[in-house]
């Protein structure tokens, strides 16, 4: 979808259909009022039946008003007018969003950026309305749907919607306008995280995505690209990685995408991803059922790609280097073993005590090897752990890390973007938890505070940089009838590689 800011009032606009706000007060936003007074009080009427009262995410759809260019209105609850809080804002986009795309509009003019939000700028709710409107009209392609990747059905119900304007003043508009090319190019970093996370295993493995990183490097004059095989790395001592893919067919791959927007002397903010391309375990196979979604188990290294296509878009003038740990886990003759003993790039020992805890694995070894790079700051994204889901369930990632101000980065980034997100502590006294008799350390510290433990596992080989680590497990996907990737973390990592 096409999204430009405009100037016009939107009754001198020929439109699909023109968004108004709505107050819980009765009253319309000023865009409201205008149109209302050319529809010689049409709006009124309809508010004072009682079908809409301004509630937060209600909506009405008007057709064919008299008096105005328009084809439509759409009245959206807005709340309280002297208060807009960021979670009400977005609920509203949504609910517009939803409304728009059932409807045969094919284009729109959003009037809802006159909202006056709690403490954000109109560069934010441009952001904000880019990213839901493009977001909200993701469509997966799946290849075992037919030989078109859609079914008949999907082709009916595709939206409609193809442009949306949105009004601001002139005194506004370059920034808005900057705010929402910002937000499009996050929705689409975002289409691209959920489109790898949602194809199957056996298309998406880590020669999948080492071709992909090529061909995005070939495009792009600021790209770099390299892959490392399996040859390369054990040179280098990454027996932890590889202890990972002994068991799959699939050989293991390190993708380095170095991204060059700035001198060479600025040191480089490095993303590091988890891609387990599937996941049964190892020799400490897990249970049969929902076995599936650990297709998603490389969502990290989805959203570290989504990063890449953003930044490709925006060109930041920053240096950006985005690593992938990409492997496959499976059960065979030759898959590590629990008790098994490696020795890892950084000349730490683990001791492997469950198969499982491979995210891990593969981490460590490329958290030495990021080392080379000098970074400014390092943030690695995995679904790590089941215990992040029983302590914050499906709503944030939980964030740990040795750096307190690149922690506060991440937490302002978090509440700029809505991509929440929860800090842990690695307290000293957890580190006892990863003793082992036979190494250096176990790859696992027991049940409590099982996301703690995985995060201190790899802080052991991040102490030579500032590093946080993300554990998306409870965000990365949705289960059951909604099942699918979901592009989290990309506007977060968006927001704070934007915010530096």
């Amino acid at each position: 979808m096409d999204i430009t800011t405009t100037l016009k009032i939107p009754a001198s606009l020929k439109s699909g259909c023109v968004v108004v706000g709505l107050y819980s007060s009765g009253k319309l936003a000023s865009s409201g009022l205008a149109l209302d007074k050319d529809c010689s009080g049409a709006l009124s009427a309809i508010i004072k039946q009682g079908d809409i009262t301004g509630k937060v995410g209600q909506a009405l759809m008007l057709h064919s008003p008299t008096g105005v260019a328009v084809d439509r209105i759409l009245l959206v609850g807005v709340g309280d007018p002297d208060s807009c809080s960021e979670s009400q804002y977005r609920k509203i986009i949504h609910a517009t969003m939803s409304e728009l795309r059932k409807s045969a509009a094919r284009n729109a003019v959003n009037t809802l950026t006159e909202i006056n939000v709690d403490d954000r700028d109109q560069a934010w709710k441009c952001h904000q309305i880019s990213l839901i409107g493009i977001d909200s009209g993701y469509v997966f392609d799946a290849p075992g749907k037919n030989s078109k990747g859609k079914n008949a059905a999907d082709d009916k119900n595709e939206s409609k919607l193809k442009k949306m304007q949105l009004l601001v003043t002139k005194s506004e508009q370059k920034e808005a306008t900057r705010g929402s090319r910002a937000g499009s190019a996050v929705a689409n970093g975002c289409a691209m995280a959920r489109d790898l996370g949602n194809l199957p295993p056996n298309i998406c493995t880590p020669d999948y995505l080492a071709t992909l990183a090529k061909k995005m490097g070939r495009r792009a004059e600021k790209l770099k690209v390299s892959v490392l095989g399996e040859k390369q790395m054990e040179k280098l001592g990454m027996n932890a990685l590889l202890s990972v893919s002994r068991g799959s067919r699939q050989q293991a791959r390190l993708i380095v995408m170095e991204y060059k927007g700035a001198a060479a002397t600025q040191k480089p903010v490095v993303l590091l991803g988890k891609g387990i391309t599937f996941d049964t375990g190892g020799i400490s196979i897990k249970p049969s059922a929902s076995m599936d979604e650990m297709k998603f188990d490389m969502c990290g290294a989805a959203s570290v790609f989504g990063v890449v296509e953003s930044i490709l878009e925006l060109q930041p003038k920053q240096n950006i280097t985005c690593v992938v740990a990409a492997a496959e886990n499976m059960p065979d003759g030759d898959a590590s073993r629990p008790g098994d003993v490696v020795s890892t790039m950084s000349s730490q020992t683990v001791e492997i005590l469950n198969t499982d805890a491979e995210g891990r694995l593969v981490l460590c070894d490329a958290l030495t090897y990021i080392e080379r790079f000098k970074p400014a700051a390092v943030v690695d994204i995995a679904t790590l752990t089941g215990a992040c889901i029983v302590a914050l369930g499906h709503v944030g990632s939980a964030m740990m890390s040795n750096d307190d101000e690149l922690a506060e980065d991440l937490l302002q980034a978090s509440r700029i973007s809505g991509d929440k997100t929860w800090q842990l502590p690695l307290w000293e006294e957890y580190h006892s938890q990863l003793d082992s008799n036979f190494a250096d350390l176990a790859n696992i510290g027991g049940m409590p505070a099982g996301s703690i433990t995985a995060g201190v596992f790899l802080s052991k080989f991040a102490e030579k940089y500032p590093w946080a680590h993300l554990d998306i497990a409870g965000v990365a996907w949705n289960s059951g009838k909604a099942k699918g990737a979901t592009g989290r973390p990309v506007p977060l990592l968006m927001n704070y590689i934007l915010g530096r």
